[in-house]
């Protein structure tokens, strides 16, 4: 029973690092200027994101693709300017982290 237990909060203290470099990394690339977790900024909030795209096929792919080189129309008439700081590598983590907030 302890070991379970031990085991639940080494597992748990593990995810919930992993959310926080992820949310520490949107800080660091200056996502949360437009957008924060749980309510809409400027544009979505990201827990709205991971709703509309939860189960679409190529979401990640679309996703990171829209970090990097920008994207409008999808959320209103305010345009997401492109991320050239962030890396592709970066955009999927973030995406994953996103996707998670479901």
């Amino acid at each position: 029973m302890k070991r379970s237990l031990l085991l639940c909060l080494l597992i748990g203290a593990g995810v919930s690092n992993i959310a926080l470099a992820d949310a520490n990394l949107a800080r660091s690339k200056n996502c949360m200027a437009c957008h924060a977790v749980g309510n809409k900024v400027l544009g979505p909030s990201f827990k709205d994101i991971a709703t509309r795209y939860k189960g679409q096929k190529g979401a990640e792919d679309k996703l990171a693709q829209k970090i990097t080189k920008g994207g409008s129309g999808t959320w209103g008439a305010v345009p997401m300017p492109a991320n050239t700081q962030v890396s592709d590598a970066e955009a999927r983590q973030l995406v994953q982290w996103i996707m998670t907030l479901n």
